[in-house]
């Protein structure tokens, strides 16, 4: 009899999917591969408003992305479905506003675990600032903070890991 290989399935949400979380995809993805547990850890992301379905990460986030060699230009946006509840382990969101969208689709006992991304980096009440509407430095600041998060995140992940293969 074959043992099942335990695998974790990781959603990434913000406003739109063009900036914050598919910039955590990425970079969660990166790091996976960089650990070798891309096959052990499923990545998605997607946004609570559907504005910008199918289409591709705001360059400006691709940009700030590829500068610190996360490559996230070929990401398409989504919007947040109630079958990821039922799909995803965790569901990470960016904000405050994120969560509360996120809290108020979520079925009576889905088995998605909702936080809040930067719990990971010790600061469960803080939110990553949405991008979208500053310059560069808000691109700078949100990559910092995931950074962070997604370090976190990925330790937690080894740890998961290591016990289920103990």
């Amino acid at each position: 009899m074959i043992q099942e290989i335990a695998r974790w399935r990781i959603l990434f949400v913000c406003l739109g999917n063009i900036c914050r979380s598919p910039t955590a995809e990425g970079m969660l993805r990166e790091r996976l591969t960089q650990r070798d547990l891309a096959t052990r850890v499923d990545v998605d992301s997607c946004g609570t408003g559907d504005w910008h379905v199918g289409e591709p990460p705001d360059s400006r986030a691709v940009e700030a992305a590829a500068a610190r060699g996360i490559e996230i230009a070929g990401l398409r946006g989504r919007q947040l479905d109630l079958e990821d509840f039922a799909t995803f382990d965790e569901i990470l969101v960016m904000d405050s506003a994120n969560l509360d969208h996120v809290m108020a689709l979520k079925p009576t006992g889905a088995r998605a675990e909702v936080r809040r991304l930067m719990s990971y980096a010790g600061q469960p009440e803080a939110d990553v600032p949405d991008p979208y509407f500053g310059g560069e430095a808000g691109f700078q600041h949100a990559l910092d903070q995931i950074d962070a998060a997604v370090e976190g995140l990925t330790v937690s992940l080894m740890r998961r890991v290591a016990a289920s293969d103990a």
